[in-house]
């Protein structure tokens, strides 16, 4: 992939695991800040960097290990052993993903296990993320003064900028991300929105996209025109390059759910190019689904199916589980409101309780028997009581299986992140 100007750097790298031969891949990062200038102001990002998905002893979420603190390393080991497919990983602790710190990683099949897909001719990573032209460091100063983060100031693809599509929309001399092709050949395009907090429709002018993976688990194949991904998720499409090459083509990514004031907004838009196109993109976008619809995003999503009879990191298939004799040894009702006042601070809470991270990390105080330092009393349901702050913690059932109830009473659209564990949505 290249960019149609100088590159921004900032985004990390893209991890590969799967490798035929040596089973074991290391990677250094260092942490630090450049400038860069995706819309065409300058501010600070983050360069390099890494925390991702791990044992619970290497979890670097807060409160489960300690943050690394400025000049200091830390090593992280894990085995990649219980899923394949495509995911990204980001700083968990000062807000940095606003920043660009994230990354991705692939995990391939071993060799063995077979893809329910042809080879594609290409695998290629899209990093789709809202961007405010605020630094990470104001926007969460704004948060912890009760203010939202209000309507983004773009759309990145990659951490560049939009092509200009629309001068009034799009000043001149922004760099924009072009996705070089062949003509008749079809690329697998693993797709991830990392932003912050808005929800992005994907399409590409022209071109079906037929959704093969998403995040760990391989889906029944099914063709979308678009597809809305809300914040955090990731999905692989098989996209086949069999449009005449005319012109070049548009690659979108616009937000969903945003006040109409954000509307005038450029959406990101990246370039696809033809080997033997003709000449530049040109005209209006794709159009995008119509935002009155309200049920399209949720009638989506449900259309999406397991492939079930696949293997993924082990020979057996995906479903191999008779799910209807499973015994279900707890069941959680997680409820989100609007954020509401507590102790004079606006919080957002779970079944009433806004989660504070614990000055001893919850597995040093878990293993040494400190008191105090957390409550395993998190309710199954919402308590018809007044918020509170605590580090209040699901007291699970080892290897038992839970059911989860994700109830959204808030006004806008939320994206839930189960730490070290896939979930596929099942109603």
């Amino acid at each position: 992939m290249m960019s149609g100007g100088k590159g921004l750097d900032l985004l990390l790298c893209l991890i590969t695991v799967g490798l035929a031969g040596d089973p074991y891949v290391f990677y250094d990062w260092t942490v630090s800040y450049i400038t860069a200038s995706p819309l065409g102001v300058k501010q600070q990002t983050c360069r390099n960097g890494i925390q991702q998905r791990k044992n619970s002893w290497q979890d670097g979420v807060s409160g489960t290990n300690c943050p690394i603190p400025a000049g200091w390393n830390w090593t992280y080991q894990f085995q990649v052993k219980d899923q394949i497919g495509s995911f990204f990983y980001f700083p968990s602790l000062g807000f940095q993903r606003a920043a660009g710190g994230y990354g991705g990683i692939n995990v391939n099949n071993r060799e063995v296990i077979p893809v329910p897909f042809g080879t594609p001719d290409g695998d290629i990573t899209l990093f789709i993320s809202d961007w405010y032209i605020k630094s990470h460091k104001e926007l969460r100063k704004d948060l912890e003064r009760g203010n939202g983060l209000g309507a983004p100031d773009g759309v990145l693809f990659n951490g560049l900028g939009p092509y200009q599509f629309d001068r009034s929309l799009v000043r001149d001399g922004i760099p924009y991300q072009i996705i070089n092709v062949e003509p008749g050949k079809t690329y697998r395009l693993r797709v991830h929105n990392v932003g912050i907090a808005t929800s992005l429709n994907f399409r590409i002018q022209n071109h079906n996209l037929v959704l093969v993976e998403t995040e760990g688990s391989y889906t029944v194949q099914q063709n979308y025109s678009n597809m809305d991904i809300h914040v955090g998720q990731s999905y692989s499409f098989l996209v086949t390059m069999d449009q005449d090459a005319s012109s070049d083509y548009y690659i979108v990514a616009s937000s969903r759910f945003v006040n109409t004031s954000a509307q005038t907004m450029a959406p990101g838009v990246a370039i696809l190019h033809y080997s033997n196109s003709q000449g530049p993109a040109s005209g209006p976008l794709p159009d995008p689904p119509n935002e009155y619809d309200t049920y399209f995003s949720m009638n989506q999503a449900r259309s999406i199916r397991w492939n079930v009879s696949a293997g993924a990191a082990r020979p057996n298939p995906q479903g191999s589980f008779r799910y209807g004799d499973i015994t279900v040894t707890d069941v959680y009702v997680i409820l989100n409101r609007p954020p509401e006042l507590v102790d004079g601070k606006l919080r957002t809470t779970l079944n009433g309780i806004s989660y504070i991270a614990p000055s001893t990390p919850l597995k040093l105080a878990q293993q040494f028997n400190v008191p105090g330092v957390f409550k395993l009393d998190f309710p199954n349901r919402f308590m018809n009581r007044h918020a509170k702050v605590d580090t209040s913690i699901i007291n699970g059932t080892f290897k038992g299986f839970m059911e989860i109830i994700f109830q959204n009473n808030d006004t806008s659209v939320h994206s839930y992140h189960l730490d070290g564990y896939a979930f596929f949505v099942v109603g």
